[in-house]
């Protein structure tokens, strides 16, 4: 018995650190994302005496039990913690933080019964209370309803107010311009993949060193080199001067267009790269064969290369618009405000307003959105694979 399970065991021990690789580097980050996305722990963990109580509220003037068991957990919860749900009600109801300073100093100089009112008359104003009740509940939907400028109200999901409603502005505008780089790449990355079939010694060499050269070169040192680069007495801007006789030099730092050129020139080799290992392995005497029956190079290109390419593009293309929808150094330093694309809101939101569910919220989005155009992707391969 033993004898007959030990090639399955054997298989079995060769495939567990794959196994356990993607556990750890995959799906626990996922689970993470997720859980945090929907976990909204920081009220209830610092209020859990009043959360008992404040279930059977009426919604109108607050009780005394519920003014005691607010001043119990003030005394009993730790000054960390409770900064953190003090932070999260503000980002919910402004005026927290003010309010929570002062009630604290006088909670904390006492033992007995305490009159918040009386402390401060914006106690006695439901809309804190209710506030409060709002975020007790351990997992809410809030987060991903914000990261979709969406809101829970008394009358269902509504938007955001205009002022309020950026996330999907900054969604669209990722993919926009990461389409744009993608289109680019496409553009230029197949007539040179061609100019690399094309020639061959040490003319192929030279043409495979200037593509891979860049990506082995670090993408902040390309980005210092594009802050040179496009300046407005920088090179571009000089060489467009003189083409096109103009007096004063062309803006290109801090703005789109200084931001295309330089996600073009960092994700471009994935581009030529798919596409050259596509055309490599084809045969060599089809274009010559279209020719010698007659037909014209370009109708040759768009019959015979062109889908004959389609998979690396496609595959090529796939690969760079991925990847550009979470640039986050290019965009935040050859970039001005309204050029940045969602990995600096969630950058913004993680780093310095310690907001981290919205954070999460913003990365599941961006993943599901993801998975979507893999799924695409997937079915176009195979629709590409029949033909």
């Amino acid at each position: 018995m033993i004898r007959r399970r030990l090639p399955g065991l054997r298989a079995a021990a060769l495939v567990l650190p794959l196994v356990a690789f993607l556990g750890v580097f995959f799906l626990w980050p996922m689970i993470s994302i997720f859980t945090t996305a929907v976990s909204d722990r920081e009220v209830s963990s610092a209020f859990p005496e009043l959360g008992r109580v404040i279930g059977d509220w009426d919604g109108q003037a607050p009780t005394e039990a519920m003014q005691q068991a607010l001043a119990a957990d003030i005394r009993a919860t730790p000054q960390d913690r409770m900064g953190d749900a003090v932070r999260r009600l503000n980002s919910q109801t402004s005026g927290f933080r003010s309010l929570f300073g002062r009630t604290q100093q006088a909670v904390a100089r006492g033992t007995g019964p305490v009159d918040l009112v009386a402390l401060d008359d914006r106690w006695a104003q439901p809309v804190y209370w209710e506030t409060i009740r709002s975020a007790l509940p351990p997992y809410t939907g809030r987060f991903l309803l914000a990261a979709l400028d969406l809101q829970q109200g008394p009358d269902g999901i509504t938007g955001l107010p205009a002022g309020q409603s950026v996330h999907v502005q900054i969604f669209l505008r990722t993919l926009g311009i990461s389409a744009l780089v993608t289109g680019l790449c496409a553009l230029i990355g197949l007539p040179f993949a061609m100019l690399m079939l094309a020639t061959s010694g040490w003319v192929r060499n030279v043409l495979m060193a200037s593509v891979l050269l860049p990506m082995w070169t670090s993408v902040l040192v390309r980005c210092t080199a594009w802050l040179i680069i496009l300046q407005n007495d920088g090179i571009l801007s000089r060489i467009l001067q003189t083409l096109g006789g103009m007096r004063e030099a062309l803006p290109l730092l801090f703005t789109r267009t200084g931001v295309v050129i330089a996600m073009t020139h960092v994700m471009l080799p994935f581009m030529i790269l798919s596409i050259y290992s596509v055309l490599i392995a084809m045969p060599k005497n089809l274009m010559p064969a279209a020719a010698s029956m007659g037909a014209h190079p370009i109708a040759a290109f768009r019959t015979v290369l062109l889908p004959l390419a389609m998979p690396g593009i496609v595959s090529g293309g796939l690969l760079v618009f991925m990847t550009s929808l979470g640039f986050y150094i290019l965009p935040a330093l050859l970039g001005g405000g309204n050029d940045q694309l969602i990995s600096s809101f969630v950058a913004e939101y993680a780093i310095r307003q310690a907001n981290w569910p919205l954070a999460s919220a913003l990365g599941l989005v961006l993943l599901i959105v993801t998975v979507v155009i893999f799924a695409l992707y997937q079915r176009l391969s195979t629709q590409l694979a029949r033909a």
